[in-house]
């Protein structure tokens, strides 16, 4: 086993999630904001701000579980394994 090889594929994987849930939680936060704001200017347009905000997040943390996917994958199904002989 390449200590190496194995050594790059955990940092690929904590990277991938790492980033995964950063970028998740920036877009998140930049979402909520503008729905606060949007309920504070015009208080009457709630509902349609919630719902709008609610599928945003949805879609937010879809990336998040895109890249806990990818980690998955690379700890326990990389198709390189076999090329690295691990």
């Amino acid at each position: 086993m390449d200590k190496l090889s194995l050594a790059l594929i955990c940092i690929g994987a904590a990277l991938s999630i790492g980033l995964a849930g950063f970028g998740a939680g920036i877009g998140m936060g930049n979402g909520l904001r503008g729905a606060c704001d949007g309920v504070a200017r015009n208080p009457e347009a709630k509902g349609a701000i919630t719902t709008t905000m609610i599928l945003g997040m949805a879609l937010c943390e879809s990336i998040a579980i895109y890249g806990l996917v990818i980690a998955f994958i690379l700890l326990y199904a990389n198709p390189f394994k076999a090329a690295l002989g691990l």
